[in-house]
């Protein structure tokens, strides 16, 4: 008998992609196989995102796009879940604006979502469930079926207390819960045995982690990331996201001494002017958030970092923005992530005055990708001739080109083959084109003793019915299901 297959879209950041790969274990556990195209799916799941304005216009955008299918193939199954269905009355808006919806749930019962799914099955009932607590144990028991390569995500946090004021998160993931030590360490250990290269734990801010170990005594991020470094085997560790306000001399004292974290941090400083963090309620000033990259680059020589920024906060002016230009050129980041402030419902800063037109953030945005690109094409053409130990992540087999990661993250381009992948290889840097990397593999002898190992990736999936052979075929099958029943009828 043929299995029954799914399709999860995600949307937005790299929390719903590991809470995706949760979803997927459940249906994996259920007897369903992903697949890649809407017109051959049995279940269809949006994992959905509410941080940005334009991420819930795609979502509801693609929910459109199924109404087509749902009605060649009526027993398929759409489920919405998620920070975009956890807002309020978000869900009795997705199940009245899409009456073929037919699960809605939220970021707190993920763990339900295999008891909703029996229940639609069994009553044929639409169902919209959201709840504003859950046991953070449920979560973390479920099977994952994990599609991020080389990576593996690990949540140490939950929720966030921080409540900057452009921001949804706290309102739609709750307030901060730590996971006890001895099950974050379990889980990477597990992790490491099975051959992942590259463990990245998770948290809205990483930094105010506050576990307990097996005594009971609370933790700090610290030592739970000198405990992670005593695994003896070779790997990666990284961490996101971090709020500058917690980051500890601690921890950046046991990155420096460590064997596994990268020298990689990010960093977010969201705006360079002090009047408007104190209106975000960042809770540091540009002088503070200058003095602990100071003792970053003092303690790691050789960090990258990398950032957020908001351009078009409420109040900005000319100068508060050429403030973020300075930041910008005083720290020099590796990369930078820029973004247009879009307003949220439910936020302080929805409310507040003087909101920027449209077009002179769009034009501040412009400014600060000139001076991103000039800082990053000026760093990349520094590597030009330096060796790196890099991390194989992926391959293309059309060009025999492989993609590895620096420690800093970067990405960078080398020529080679498949059984390349997960290993640690050291690379030298041939080429830049503006911020492109190119290099060569310094012990090519080494890769005949490599052995081609079973990482699995993110499959590219189709919402939309690129297949129109494939909706044609379900439209004729229902056309051709209904004669059937028509002739039972009348005999």
């Amino acid at each position: 008998m043929e299995k029954k297959k799914y399709l999860i879209l995600t949307f937005g950041c790299q929390m719903n992609v590991h809470e995706s790969e949760k979803l997927a274990g459940i249906l994996e556990k259920n007897g369903y196989e992903v697949c890649t195209n809407a017109t051959q799916a049995d279940v269809v799941v949006f994992n959905t995102c509410a941080i940005r304005e334009n991420a819930e216009q795609k979502i509801y955008g693609n929910i459109g796009e199924l109404k087509n299918i749902k009605v060649a193939k009526p027993d398929m199954i759409i489920a919405v879940g998620g920070c975009m269905s956890q807002q309020n009355n978000y869900a009795n808006e997705i199940m009245s604006k899409f009456p073929y919806v037919d699960i809605v749930f939220g970021t707190h019962n993920l763990a339900d979502f295999e008891a909703l799914l029996k229940k639609k099955i069994e009553t044929g009932k639409r169902i919209s469930s959201i709840t504003e607590d859950e046991t953070i144990a449920l979560r973390d028991s479920l099977q994952i079926a994990r599609t991020s390569g080389t990576n593996a995500w690990v949540n140490i946090m939950y929720g966030c207390n921080n409540f900057c004021t452009y921001c949804i998160v706290p309102y739609v993931r709750g307030r901060e819960v730590s996971r006890p030590e001895k099950d974050i360490l379990r889980e990477v250990e597990a992790l490491l045995k099975e051959g992942y290269k590259q463990i990245t734990l998770l948290g809205q801010n990483v930094n105010s982690y506050r576990g307990k170990d097996e005594e009971g005594n609370e933790i700090s991020f610290d030592k739970l990331l000198a405990d992670i470094d005593k695994f003896d085997y070779k790997f990666r560790l990284r961490f996101m996201t971090s709020h500058p306000k917690d980051l500890s001399s601690e921890v950046i004292d046991v990155i420096a001494k460590s064997k596994h974290i990268c020298h990689g941090i990010h960093l977010p400083i969201q705006c360079g002017s002090d009047k408007i963090l104190a209106s975000m309620n960042r809770k540091y000033t540009t002088e503070k958030y200058l003095k602990l990259i100071d003792e970053i680059k003092t303690k790691i020589p050789d960090v990258e970092l990398t950032t957020d920024i908001i351009v078009g906060f409420p109040g900005e002016t000319d100068e508060d923005f050429e403030g973020t230009l300075d930041i910008m050129r005083k720290v020099e980041y590796m990369q930078i992530f820029g973004f247009i402030y879009s307003k949220r419902k439910g936020t302080v800063a929805e409310k507040m005055a003087d909101h920027i037109e449209t077009k002179v953030k769009k034009d501040r945005l412009s400014r600060l990708l000139e001076v991103k690109n000039e800082i990053i094409n000026r760093k990349t053409q520094e590597m030009l001739g330096k060796t790196y130990e890099v991390l194989v992540e992926s391959f293309d087999e059309k060009t025999n080109t492989l993609y590895c990661s620096l420690d800093s993250g970067k990405t960078i381009t080398v020529k080679g083959t498949k059984n390349c992948i997960g290993e640690f290889v050291d690379v030298k840097v041939t080429s830049v084109r503006k911020s492109v990397i190119y290099g060569e593999i310094v012990n090519t002898e080494d890769i005949a003793n490599f052995k081609e190992k079973n990482f699995k990736y993110p499959i590219e999936v189709s919402i939309l019915p690129k297949d129109q052979k494939g909706l044609k075929l379900l439209r004729e099958n229902k056309k051709n299901q209904k004669a059937v029943n028509d002739l039972k009828s009348k005999k």
